[in-house]
């Protein structure tokens, strides 16, 4: 398969795919969420779509992060949750509904804010010869394509075939997982000469970004009083970004592969990273337990 054929078609599809199951797991009602919960939704947007992108920006001034490197770090912290976040929050015990909630509103809300986003991004961290020429409006109207509309499908097969949509929710989770680990792989084996220089720049900084989202998320929500379930759901909704997006529009939408790294660092670091910080909440909230009995 040519890689042009790849990236240019492929890969945007699949996402469209993994947009289309979560959709097919989405009701109106979920939105209701907004309303009844306000504190706990605001706060989550605003650490998800504010303090996660300020926070990779550090990191990037920190650690010296350079060029294609730094700007694919910060398309990563631009991303929403993806439905591993969601998943995360179960095995944490986390308040689910919550999580679903943000990881749908920043979604659809990522394809209007981080065209602009990147924009600004690439004039802080790239030189002039480095910039890459983003049309902002064909980038809303393909980032819409690939994320809203197959999420409002998603949404009315469920509202009309609840039994297609419950059938097809796992396998499609499942698709898309191992086609995330076949995106990795294939980026690895491209650059496998370049890879350990890559991890140990881009991966530090992926593994930082990872760890710190998730433990500011959960202070943050702790320091604003949300409940141990909410702020478990905020922790990982923060701390897991959509890397299979981040990589679409690394690869599909600025044609950069050096810009895809970071993400693919994340994706790898970030099962085993929220696999721990799960068993350290749910390890906490059992000594909590049994500390009160």
């Amino acid at each position: 398969m040519k890689a042009d054929l790849l990236i240019q078609v492929v890969l945007p599809g699949a996402l469209f795919i993994i947009m289309l199951g979560m959709g097919l797991s989405l009701k109106l009602g979920d939105f209701k969420l907004v309303a009844s919960k306000p504190k706990a939704v605001a706060l989550g947007l605003l650490a998800q779509m504010l303090m996660l992108p300020a926070m990779a920006y550090l990191i990037v001034l920190a650690l010296d992060l350079q060029g294609a490197l730094a700007m694919g770090l910060l398309i990563l912290a631009l991303c929403p949750g993806g439905t591993t976040s969601n998943l995360y929050t179960y095995l944490a015990k986390g308040d689910i509904a919550l999580s679903v909630t943000l990881t749908s509103v920043v979604s659809l809300l990522a394809p209007f804010i981080v065209p602009f986003m990147i924009v600004i991004f690439m004039g802080l961290v790239m030189g002039e010869g480095q910039q890459i020429e983003l049309p902002v409006l064909k980038t809303i109207i393909q980032l819409v394509v690939i994320t809203i509309i197959p999420i409002a499908l998603g949404m009315t097969i469920n509202h009309y075939k609840p039994g297609f949509s419950a059938k097809a929710e796992n396998p499609v989770k499942i698709f898309s997982v191992l086609f995330l680990l076949l995106i990795v792989i294939g980026i690895v084996v491209k650059n496998i000469n370049h890879m350990a220089d890559y991890f140990s720049q881009a991966g530090v900084a992926a593994l930082v970004l990872n760890l710190s989202c998730m433990i500011m998320g959960y202070v943050i929500a702790k320091f604003a009083k949300l409940n141990e379930a909410q702020s478990k759901a905020i922790s990982i909704e923060v701390g897991f970004q959509n890397g299979t997006l981040a990589i679409v529009i690394a690869l599909t939408l600025l044609q950069n592969t050096e810009m895809a790294i970071a993400a693919t660092c994340y994706s790898l670091i970030m099962f085993v990273t929220g696999a721990i910080f799960a068993w350290i909440l749910n390890r906490k909230g059992e000594v909590a337990v049994g500390a009160q009995a």
